[in-house]
């Protein structure tokens, strides 16, 4: 069984690969709006999946693409490939 952490970083990785995937096929199909209709729901899926996700969990990167409380959050928590973030 997935822990909520896993679950809530599998949507956002799934919806970020989503936007990837549709801006790629965008530069070739620019007019087509059915593929912007798209890409627009899931950019707005990936940004609610991230926030939810750095609300509960902390900051997914850093570099200016997430605030941080105090005390700096971006070494505090274990990392996807440490076997703690799974538990």
């Amino acid at each position: 069984m997935k822990s909520n952490r896993r679950e809530l970083l599998d949507k956002v990785l799934e919806y970020h690969f989503a936007c990837i995937d549709l801006n790629l096929y965008l530069d070739n199909n620019p007019e087509d709006k059915n593929a912007i209709n798209s890409y627009n729901t899931y950019c707005n899926k990936f940004i609610q999946a991230k926030c939810a996700y750095e609300t509960k969990y902390g900051p997914l990167a850093n570099f200016g693409y997430a605030p941080s409380s105090y005390p700096w959050q971006w070494v505090c928590d274990p990392w996807p490939w440490d076997k703690e973030f799974y538990e």
